[in-house]
C-alpha cells in the first residue's frame, strides 16, 4: 500500500526544486521531507532522487511522480459541487507550453477557464520540442507540443499551426544584407535565437543554402518578448512568428528576409486520457479558442 505523505515529499522536491522548498510547501522539517524521501526509496528499494542542484528523479522516481500527479489530478476532480467557489480550495493544474505560445494566444484562450474554475495554473515552460518529455515523464497533465504521436495513456489534438519569417529592421538589413540574404552575411550577422534547443533558424538557412552554416554569430535570448524586443531594436535578425511580427511588418519597423520561405510549426495538445471534468474543461479551451496563425 503506497503511502501518500511519502510520495507527496518525493514530488514538492522534484516540483519545487530542492529539499528546503519542499519543507517550506510542505510546512514540514527539512529533515521530515529527507526522512519520508529515505523510506519511500526503501520501500521501492531502488533510488528515486539523484541528489543534485535541482534534484532530479530517477526513472522510477518518475513513475511515482506521474502517479501521485494523477491521483491528485482525480482528487481535484471529485471536489467539485461539493462546497462554493469560495470554500473550495485552488487546485492546481500544471501544463507544459513553448514559450512563444505562452506569449501570444494561450492567456486568451484560457482566461474564460480560469474565472470559471478555482484553479491555478503551473506552466512549465520549454520548446516545443521538449514539452512532450513532460507529458511522457508524468511531470505535466497536459502540453502544447509539436510532437504529433500521443504518448501511452494519452490522448492528442490538433490545435493549428504558427507560422514563422525571418526579420530584421531595415537598418539591419543595410549594414548586413545590402545585396539579399547571402552567405556572406549570414557568418557576419548576429541572429538572435530563443535557446540551443530552438533549431528554427537554422532549419530555415539550411533551406535556403542547402547546407548547414553553422559558424554564424548567435545572440541566445530565452524570453520571447525580449527576443522581438531584439529584432525590433536593430541587434539582430531571427524567426518571428506571424502573432508578434505581423504588426512591426505592417508599420514597416521590420522586413521579411526571405519572403518565399516559412517555416510552419503544427502545435498539438496533448493529455491525459483521464475522466477528469477539470481536464475536459482545459482541453476544451485550448481546442476551441486557440487562435494560431
Amino acid at each position: 500500500m503506497l503511502d501518500y505523505k511519502l510520495i507527496e515529499a518525493l514530488a514538492a522536491v522534484i516540483n519545487e526544486g530542492g529539499f528546503d522548498r519542499a519543507a517550506k510547501k510542505l510546512h514540514i522539517t527539512q529533515s521530515a521531507v529527507s526522512q519520508r524521501v529515505k523510506l519511500i526509496e526503501e520501500q521501492a528499494g531502488q533510488v528515486l532522487v539523484n541528489r543534485m542542484v535541482p534534484p532530479k528523479a530517477t526513472q522510477e522516481g518518475l513513475q511515482f511522480l506521474k502517479h501521485y500527479n494523477q491521483v491528485k489530478s482525480l482528487e481535484a476532480d471529485l471536489q467539485f459541487g461539493r462546497e462554493s467557489k469560495e470554500e473550495k480550495p485552488f487546485q492546481p493544474l500544471t501544463v507544459g507550453i513553448n514559450a512563444d505560445s505562452l506569449a501570444t494566444w494561450f492567456l486568451p484562450a484560457v482566461g474564460t477557464f480560469l474565472k470559471t474554475y478555482h484553479v491555478v495554473l503551473d506552466l512549465k515552460v520549454d520548446d516545443q520540442d521538449e514539452t512532450h518529455k513532460l507529458l511522457r515523464n508524468g511531470e505535466v497533465a497536459g502540453c502544447i507540443s509539436s510532437e504529433k504521436s500521443p504518448v501511452q495513456g494519452c490522448t492528442v489534438e490538433y490545435i493549428g499551426a504558427m507560422n514563422y519569417r525571418l526579420l530584421a529592421t531595415p537598418d539591419f538589413i543595410s549594414r548586413y544584407f545590402t545585396h539579399g540574404l547571402n552567405e556572406s552575411g549570414v557568418r557576419s550577422a548576429p541572429a538572435v535565437i530563443f535557446n540551443r534547443k530552438d533549431d528554427i533558424h537554422h532549419l530555415l538557412i539550411k533551406r535556403l543554402f542547402q547546407k548547414d552554416i553553422k559558424e554564424i554569430p548567435i545572440q541566445y535570448v530565452p524570453s520571447s518578448e525580449k527576443f522581438v524586443q531584439f529584432i525590433v531594436d536593430g541587434l539582430g535578425y531571427g524567426m518571428v512568428p506571424d502573432l508578434q511580427g505581423l504588426e512591426f511588418l505592417n508599420s514597416g519597423d521590420l522586413v521579411e528576409l526571405a519572403v518565399k520561405e516559412h517555416i510552419k510549426v503544427d502545435l498539438y495538445w496533448h493529455r491525459w486520457n483521464l475522466k477528469s471534468r477539470l481536464l475536459d474543461a482545459f482541453s476544451a479551451a485550448i481546442v476551441k479558442q486557440a487562435v494560431i496563425c
